[in-house]
């Protein structure tokens, strides 16, 4: 004889005893933890709280592995990866991004960082391209100021204007030295240019003598000895207490835009950037 204590009933043989715990619902059986449950509602729990289970809830599923429930709740339910929690409807997982994360409300989106929503939003996608290029015959409008200064460093505009001509300007505009380093000035001069040949082969690929970057082509290599990288940071954030350098003007444009320091809020920087970029014909930061 068999006894059974949860319900009090004796069995004549270990099969039926056996035949009972199947089909009793007072148990319910993990199989693999060898555990008896009295109601469904407590293997269920068990199989979600369970570090031994890859289990679905929602769905009553099991899964071979965390991979393979995360890529069904992917699929198949209002998930947040980041967080490892399901919402009960896609209503529920945006408030959830909206309240918990950087989180574009328009695009359902959810970025890593504050400065990465920022970049987002000011973007195309949520910008009009309202900045237009002074120069005659261009034509191209541009989301921001930074964009366009970008524009003309890259030496892409119709009106022949590049890096070197806007650092120029700059030069003999910012007498005072507001958002260009004199020491660096004193320096820099002309830009220098470089240019690579098939010696910078190191054997497996082409190497930058200046910062020892490899490069699987040499015209990679020379549009990267081309670029500022190497350049002097003439320019400098004219908030007394960043002191943060950039090689280029966009640079320091997009610095200034991006609000990190904080310079837009002190009226006397935003005049410099103001005067300095309205007398270059290009942006100013009204």
């Amino acid at each position: 004889m068999v006894y059974c204590e949860r319900c009090d009933r004796y069995y004549p043989y270990s099969y039926s005893y056996n035949q009972h715990l199947r089909d009793s619902p007072n148990h319910n059986i993990c199989d693999d933890c060898d555990r008896d449950f009295a109601t469904w509602h407590g293997l269920k729990e068990h199989y979600v709280q369970s570090p031994y289970h890859d289990y679905c809830q929602y769905c009553d599923s099991h899964f071979s592995d965390h991979d393979d429930l995360t890529a069904h709740y992917d699929d198949e339910h209002a998930y947040c990866s980041s967080c490892d929690e399901v919402f009960k409807n896609d209503f529920g997982l945006h408030e959830h991004n909206r309240q918990a994360h950087h989180y574009c409300t328009d695009c359902k989106r959810v970025f890593q960082s504050e400065s990465n929503l920022r970049s987002h939003m000011n973007s195309s996608v949520h910008r009009p391209k309202s900045v237009p290029c002074p120069f005659r015959g261009c034509g191209q409008s541009f989301v921001s100021k930074s964009a366009l200064v970008l524009h003309l460093e890259s030496g892409s505009c119709r009106s022949g204007a590049d890096r070197r001509m806007v650092d120029q300007y700059v030069r003999e505009v910012d007498r005072n030295n507001m958002i260009t380093d004199p020491s660096r000035l004193l320096t820099a001069g002309d830009d220098v240019t470089y240019t690579a040949t098939r010696r910078s082969w190191n054997g497996r690929e082409y190497e930058c003598v200046l910062c020892h970057k490899t490069f699987r082509s040499l015209s990679d290599l020379n549009r990267h000895l081309a670029s500022p990288r190497h350049q002097d940071k003439i320019y400098r954030c004219p908030l007394a207490t960043c002191h943060t350098t950039f090689s280029t003007l966009s640079a320091l444009c997009q610095h200034v835009e991006s609000e990190r320091c904080g310079v837009l809020r002190f009226k006397a920087a935003q005049e410099v950037m103001d005067g300095l970029l309205r007398h270059v014909g290009v942006i100013t930061y009204g």
